[in-house]
């Protein structure tokens, strides 16, 4: 039929132009141990498009609150004004974290709660929705070359994933202080760190930092995390409020200094011009490089599998001798040299080792 024949022939328009975007040399002159992937929901709603939930902040919210007005945890009237609040607060991670507040025990220790049984409804066998695995097969590349992973997702999709496809997945809990060390120190290959914790967790999860107030107290754990922002290149998959989240920004943002010096990475989809360029401009204030995977949801996959396929091939180490003598890869190592050089708190024996890890652009 005519209107087939179209619609296949704009599929292959969309996927030619796909394929001729250029990727920034920067980016995908990494080694991948040199990346560090944030997941966000973004990455969840395009492998599990059948669950509402997994799709942003503001559905998940909305699917629990629907959770809770069904399991009865929540009074109706707290149910209908926290959906007004959904409706018309802008900043849904305060809302989120009252949601939580309000079906937690009310002391300072977090123990097990109503959220958590939200949740479970909410993310109930999750192995089911898989359906488009395209970018946790990306990840997964990634991650057998060395590249860490961390999410602020409360779903354990790329676990699951990954242990079907024989992988030894393990999901870390910032509460957990020996595995955090471990894996920020590069000893868990297949570990994914959930900042906020994780749905099946019985402790709960939380969106402050104040419950983690041990973690972020202790010196240790905050200098070996707060490292890995200096000296590798975050990536950032899906995430749209991950810079406005307290304890992302707890952990990596508000101590590290210098931030303009960096250099992390965030794909974003193209809707606006207008505001994604400012958000460009915005963000290198972060020493965040927003890129743009297209104007469409569904041309994230494949720019991920794409981007995927070209870091992985940096991986002869002529090339990175190569790499690092032009004038602005020695510029970019020497600047952070200088920087890590310049933080009092870095030991001299720690920063040759930070070195090595600085990558090469």
């Amino acid at each position: 039929m005519p209107g087939s024949e179209m619609d296949s022939s704009e599929r292959s328009t969309i996927r030619s132009e796909q394929k001729s975007r250029k990727f920034l040399k920067s980016l995908i002159r990494k080694q991948p141990r040199d990346l560090l992937l944030v997941i966000g929901t973004g990455v969840s709603a395009a492998v599990a498009p059948g669950i509402p939930a997994l799709c942003s902040w503001r559905s998940c919210i909305e699917a629990v609150i629907e959770a809770a007005e069904q399991l009865e945890v929540l009074h109706p009237g707290d149910v209908a004004e926290f959906r007004k609040k959904v409706i018309k607060d802008r900043d849904l991670l305060v809302v989120a974290h009252d949601l939580i507040r309000k079906m937690s025990p009310r002391t300072g220790d977090m123990k097990p709660n109503f959220f958590q049984d939200c949740l479970m409804e909410v993310f109930d066998n999750l192995e089911q929705h898989i359906q488009n695995p395209v970018v946790l097969q990306s990840i997964l590349r990634l991650m057998e070359r060395g590249t860490m992973v961390l999410t602020t997702n409360y779903d354990n999709l790329l676990e699951i994933f990954g242990q079907q496809q024989g992988k030894p997945m393990e999901s870390l809990d910032l509460k957990d202080k020996d595995k955090v060390l471990q894996w920020a120190r590069g000893h868990i290959k297949y570990g994914v760190l959930h900042i906020h914790g994780l749905y099946t967790d019985p402790c709960g999860m939380v969106l402050d930092p104040s419950g983690y107030k041990d973690v972020t107290q202790d010196p240790e754990v905050m200098e070996v995390l707060q490292n890995l922002y200096r000296t590798k290149s975050f990536l950032f998959l899906g995430c749209g409020e991950t810079l406005r989240d307290q304890i992302f920004q707890a952990l990596f943002l508000y101590t590290v200094k210098n931030k303009v010096d960096l250099e992390h990475y965030m794909l974003v989809l193209k809707e606006n011009e207008d505001h994604f360029f400012k958000l460009q401009a915005d963000m290198l204030l972060h020493g965040i490089k927003v890129v743009s995977y297209g104007d469409c949801f569904k041309q994230f996959p494949e720019y991920v599998q794409d981007l995927t396929a070209q870091i992985c091939k940096q991986r002869s180490p002529d090339a990175d001798r190569v790499d690092s003598t032009t004038l602005l890869g020695t510029s970019c190592v020497d600047c952070a040299k200088r920087k890590l050089g310049e933080n009092g708190s870095d030991s001299p024996k720690r920063s040759k080792q930070s070195d090595r890890d600085i990558p090469a652009i």
